[in-house]
Parts: C-alpha cells; structure tokens; sequence
C-alpha cells in the first residue's frame, strides 16, 4: 500500500471539542419550536450540514416550514453558535490532538483540515490551531455534504498529494463514508460500532502516534 503522505482531518469532534455548541445550539432552536431534542437525536447531525442538520431537527419535532422560514432558522442556530465558539480558546482543543497535528509536521506529513463546517476558521484561529495546516477546506469551498467525498478530494488536490496516499480522521459515519468514496484511508475517533467502515478506530488521537499509525496501515 502507498505510504501516508498526508492527513485530513474533520474538526469537530475530532480536534476541538465544538459538538456541545452545536448541540446547545439546536436544542434551544428545538424549545423554541415547541418539542425536546435530545443528545440522541443529536447523534443524527453529525457530520451533517447545517441545512440537512435543521430538516432532520423539523423531522423530529414533526414540523413543516417554508424556505423562508429555514434559512431563518439555520441562521438563528448559526449565529447563537457562533457566540459560543467566539469564547473558544486551546483549553479545548481535545487530547492528543495537538501533538498528533505536531508529529506529522515533523514526519513531513502534509495536513489539510476538511470540515462541514463554514464557522472553521474561527475555531482554528481561537484555538491556535490555524499554523498546523497547510490547506483548509471548510464549508465556505464545497457544495456537497459529506458522505459526498469532495471536501477531501479538495483537500488532496490542495495538498498535491493523490487520494489513495492521504488518511482521514473522522468522528462521523458519513465522514467515514466520504472518505471512502475518495479512495482514502481512514481513522475513525470513537466507537467501532457507530465507525465501523473505517480502516482503523481509535478512542480518541491520545491513543495515537504516527509510528502506531503507519505500523497499522503497512499492510492495509
């Protein structure tokens, strides 16, 4: 198998420890609308886009709206997360994550991030994490929500470097599923059972060196 020349890596959930935010974010929207929804239900936005987020959100408290009345929605959720996210610092960057992000910078590893999310470059400047990448694919430069894989393919292209050399870290079933559809490698951070499609799963990046992960995929 061709050797590991460069890492993607979703961020929330992976990264930085942003998904409460988001879930606050919609469980507020969701109170407002009148019904409960619940960190199980959030389970269903993961890796979502924010307007595929809001139609499974609708879907659970069993409402129907116009267009109009989304985009509002979307952007009211957006704009209470982003008060929250503008209180970030990197006391909530996860573990192992920064060292990880370190190891490969010093292995020669190219980094890309590829996240759904259009709020990512707050996150990374807040956390400090923004010097560690070489290219950032967020929200702002795709069209098509993962499981689709073009936010990683945008990502290897930036990077120079071909799909099938590049591994993804991912929390998300359809961030799995992307990746596999690009043709790469991927690092599920989590559970087996909900990121069974990867090539490997780990807990959480502490659980991981780039010796352990080359030693893992050598004959992957």
């Amino acid at each position: 198998m061709s050797d590991i020349k460069a890492c993607l890596f979703d961020l929330d959930g992976v990264l930085v420890d942003t998904a409460r935010y988001h879930y606050i974010a919609w469980r507020e929207l969701a109170e407002e609308l009148g019904f409960v929804f619940t960190e199980q239900d959030n389970e269903r936005l993961k890796g979502v886009s924010r307007a595929a987020s809001l139609e499974i959100l609708l879907e659970i408290g069993g409402i129907s709206l116009g267009e109009d009345d989304k985009a509002r929605l979307a952007e009211q959720k957006n704009n209470r997360y982003v008060e929250y996210i503008a209180k970030m610092n990197s006391s909530e960057i996860l573990p192992g994550a920064l060292d990880f992000l370190k190891e490969c910078r010093t292995d020669g590893i190219k980094v890309a991030l590829g996240s759904a999310s259009k709020n990512a470059m707050t996150i990374l400047n807040n956390t400090g994490l923004t010097p560690y990448f070489d290219a950032i694919i967020d929200g702002t430069h795709t069209s098509a929500a993962k499981p689709d894989p073009e936010v990683f393919l945008l990502g290897a292209k930036a990077l120079g470097t071909a799909p099938v050399q590049c591994v993804v870290f991912e929390d998300a079933a359809a961030g799995i599923l992307a990746a596999s559809r690009a043709g790469m490698r991927s690092v599920g951070i989590g559970s087996p059972e909900t990121l069974s499609g990867a090539t490997l799963v780990v807990p959480s990046l502490q659980q991981l060196t780039v010796a352990t992960l080359k030693e893992s995929f050598s004959t992957v």
